[in-house]
């Protein structure tokens, strides 16, 4: 059985959301089917510690790192019409995207083999000077830049297979040949982005793989597509694998027309392990984005975690 790391923090609840789809409960369903599955007590806890200024800013612009913490210290409810927040918003922001920083480290570093980071909030929606989609800093784009800046990788793929595009790390990274960003979501869809077309920019081009899904795509066509997807992922060789994991692609998610159940959830992780394990010793860290069922969200998550651990 493989040492598999979780990241989780009880302020994480603190980010007040309110009835929000994206809420502190998502992550009380999630723990509660992790111990009632037996599997809370397999993994190896990890408590995270805040991300630095210095960790921010590999990523985003001061100017968005302050106008967040300006917002949640005048009690600001919302930065834009999807995306709330609350006075301790910016600080368990820093204690996600520091979550994800630290499994990484503990990977790298061979105290776990793997981890998933349950987090919040989310992070794949927010570009470097935008905080959109429920999302304040981008929590993966801050773990691979750590891992570049702290282990001089030169290969990292991050792989995202949450319903909605992830515009704000492909945005990240469109220009930058050492990250391949690999996206496969429902397509005409928020964020309106994520099209095939989009392939990366400049010493970026061709490092950017973007598989859009009609709306009631099949779960075996989305496990195929995916398969296929990853396939041409492998040959960049990764030397870490990260994976902006959210479940909200799920047949009963309300926010979206995708038909995976939990079993899906389970072959999209064997493969993505499997590749991780064929390219860089099986280093993979997996970042919790959307999941707004809480029954299929938690079961989603235990079937991730169940494959994580073997």
């Amino acid at each position: 059985m493989a040492r598999v790391g979780l990241v989780y923090h009880p302020r994480y609840l603190d980010h007040d959301t309110g009835e929000h789809p994206e809420r502190a409960q998502r992550l009380i369903a999630i723990l509660a089917r992790l111990k009632q599955d037996g599997l809370y007590d397999k993994l190896v806890a990890i408590e995270p510690e805040a991300a630095r200024e210095e960790d921010l800013l590999r990523v985003h612009t001061q100017e968005h790192v302050d106008a967040i913490k300006e917002a949640c210290r005048r009690g600001e409810e919302f930065l834009d019409v999807d995306t709330v927040i609350s006075p301790e918003s910016f600080d368990v922001a820093l204690l996600a995207a520091g979550g994800a920083k630290l499994a990484c480290q503990k990977v790298i570093e061979g105290e776990v083999d793997r981890a998933f980071c349950l987090v919040r909030p989310p992070g794949h929606h927010a570009t470097a000077s935008r905080a959109m989609g429920f999302c304040l800093f981008n929590n993966i784009a801050i773990a691979a830049r750590f891992l570049q800046q702290q282990y001089n990788l030169s290969r990292i793929l991050i792989v995202d297979w949450d319903l909605h595009h992830g515009n704000g790390t492909q945005d990240i990274f469109y220009d930058d040949p050492s990250v391949f960003y690999l996206s496969c979501h429902q397509g005409n869809h928020y964020p309106f982005s994520g099209y095939e077309r989009e392939k990366g920019r400049g010493k970026g081009e061709g490092f950017t793989l973007n598989v859009p899904l009609a709306a009631f795509s099949n779960e075996r066509t989305i496990v195929d597509l995916f398969g296929q997807a990853l396939r041409k992922a492998a040959a960049f060789k990764p030397q870490f694998v990260l994976v902006s994991a959210g479940f909200d692609a799920h047949r009963l998610d309300p926010l979206g027309n995708l038909t995976l159940t939990e079993a899906g959830y389970a072959k999209l992780s064997q493969l993505v392990c499997h590749l991780a394990k064929q390219s860089c010793q099986g280093k993979l860290v997996s970042c919790l984005e959307g999941g707004y069922n809480l029954e299929a969200l938690a079961a989603s998550v235990a079937a991730h975690i169940e494959v994580l651990l073997h």
